[in-house]
């Protein structure tokens, strides 16, 4: 029997002239937690919901443990959770009540003790009582989890679940996610956020309906050709102009406060020496500049370019 608990086969699917997922193909084993990564608009929503029966593919084969997502919906519904980028809780029910209305459309029978345990899990025990709509932000992703999860699917389908929530919340919901994941639940989630792959065993980069990249996080990091020089300086934009100059510099991007600029393996100490005297002479204040590992963020732009 597969381990895959998810097989996408060369699956397409086209709006119009826009074609969101262009001959896409991966597995994803029982019990990992895989992420699909990538900005808005790169075909990441539309996988999911093809994953969930929502949308038919064009073309190609998708199977969810084992099943047509489509054809054979109504059993894929019965051991898939799906949470969605808009999970519609009901605010004007309590949480007590949000998780019966979802565990009773499913089907569930005596999910009271069930329900108790997601509550105490998630530290919600103590607003069972309260609205949804007067919940933080970070407990309505919480409590939209647990509803997620009353009906105790196989497989986790995660659309982008962190996304406007603080980074305390944030940290909270992958806690609750790992322990889900101890207990052998398949985890599938999309994200734009490059620094929750690393918490993945297995990422696929895409960008405009195409996979890039498929590994595990350092693997991925690893096929970066070349290195990476840090600068963190003020004024940046005089340090960015500086930084580009250098002869050995191929290309510098922003990340916030930071400067990454890309050169050829071996030359960044080099580099480092040369950027460092330049944006002296140029009365840029420095207050870091080193050589980095590449990061996934790195390596997505560099796939990215090569793509163009």
């Amino acid at each position: 029997m597969s381990d895959a608990a998810i097989t996408l086969d060369h699956v397409k699917k086209r709006f119009g002239q826009t074609e969101a997922v262009r001959g896409v193909s991966f597995d994803v084993r029982k019990g990992e937690m895989f992420g699909l990564i990538g900005p808005d608009g790169a075909g990441k929503t539309t996988t999911i919901r093809m994953l969930c029966g929502l949308l038919r593919a064009d073309s190609g084969v998708i199977k969810v443990l084992g099943k047509d997502p489509v054809t054979e919906h109504h059993a894929i519904t019965r051991t898939v959770g799906y949470f969605s980028q808009k999970f519609s809780l009901y605010g004007d029910l309590t949480i007590d009540e949000n998780i019966a209305f979802f565990a009773e459309i499913h089907g569930v029978k005596g999910y009271q003790a069930r329900r108790t345990r997601l509550l105490d899990m998630m530290q919600l025990t103590k607003f069972r009582d309260r609205l949804a709509e007067r919940l933080s932000g970070g407990m309505k992703q919480k409590l939209a989890l647990a509803c997620t999860l009353v009906h105790e699917p196989d497989v986790v389908l995660l659309d982008e679940p962190t996304t406007g929530v603080d980074p305390v919340s944030r940290r909270e919901f992958w806690r609750l996610l790992s322990d889900f994941l101890s207990q052998g639940i398949t985890i599938f989630m999309a994200t734009p956020y490059l620094d929750e792959a690393e918490r993945c065993s297995r990422v696929a980069l895409m960008s405009e309906g195409l996979v890039l990249a498929l590994d595990q996080p350092s693997a991925i990091r690893a096929t970066f050709p070349g290195e990476i020089v840090e600068v963190i300086a003020d004024p940046q934009e005089a340090a960015l102009a500086v930084v580009g100059q250098d002869a050995g510099v191929r290309d510098v991007q922003t990340f916030g406060e930071r400067l990454h600029a890309r050169l050829e393996q071996g030359q960044g100490e080099p580099a480092v020496a040369r950027i460092s005297a330049a944006l002296q002479r140029a009365g840029v204040g420095v207050t870091s500049l080193r050589v980095l590992p590449a990061s996934l963020e790195d390596v997505f732009i560099d796939r990215v370019t090569q793509k163009r």
